[in-house]
């Protein structure tokens, strides 16, 4: 029954939403940094259940420890040491993803609106409606952009989230390891249409990316 149970919630750590199913560096780093603080909660919470059936089994077993070492120990030393540990590896996980160099970074906007998204990559001619186009193995950086509400781009598999608002143009950095299509998705709220704001990533072969965008650029011109 244990084993059957820990299969249900793992069964969601897979799939084309999934950000622990990571297909590039950047959402490496983020997926080690979610199964490490996930490690770090469960020996909390073992810690604690430990301590509370150690007291409900042997009542005033931790009589013999002054109060104020337990507010001094529990209360302020263990959070502040887990605190800063979590954030420091986090703050080198971040510094990765802005620091890593995989040869010049293309750079794209993503525009998002009530309800879809229009990408513009290089040169005014070159744009693509539902689809971002990128080359595999080379740094993305996406600037989102919106000009209705608040709307956010995320592909789960490539990278981390940032918020597409109003009259501010925010960036955010993706990577794909490997040829593929990747789903990526408005995680935030927009209104009536937000379920069906959906949208995919192609990651190309470098080899083939000049050509994908050359077809773009002939389809904007007729």
């Amino acid at each position: 029954m244990l084993a059957f149970c820990a299969a249900l919630p793992l069964a969601g750590c897979t799939g084309d939403f999934s950000a622990l199913d990571p297909a590039g560096p950047f959402a490496v780093a983020i997926a080690d940094l979610w199964w490490l603080m996930l490690a770090g909660a469960s020996v909390i919470f073992l810690a604690v259940l430990g301590l509370f059936l150690l007291i409900l089994f042997r009542p005033g077993s931790g009589r013999q420890v002054p109060p104020a070492r337990w507010i001094w120990i529990g209360g302020v030393a263990f959070p502040l040491v887990t605190l800063v540990a979590l954030i420091g590896h986090g703050l080198m996980r971040g510094e990765y993803i802005l620091t890593a160099r995989t040869g010049a970074p293309l750079e794209v906007e993503a525009h998002g609106s009530m309800w879809r998204w229009d990408f513009r990559y290089a040169g005014n001619a070159r744009a693509s409606r539902g689809v971002l186009h990128i080359p595999a193995g080379r740094t993305i950086v996406v600037t989102a952009t919106s000009d209705d509400v608040i709307h956010s781009f995320w592909v789960p598999r490539l990278g981390g989230k940032i918020d597409a608002i109003p009259g501010h143009a925010a960036t955010v950095r993706i990577l794909a390891d490997r040829p593929g299509i990747y789903g990526g998705v408005c995680s935030e709220y927009c209104g009536t249409g937000h379920e069906g704001m959906f949208f995919q990533v192609h990651a190309h072969p470098p080899e083939e990316f000049e050509t994908v965008l050359a077809g773009l650029e002939r389809e904007a011109a007729r």
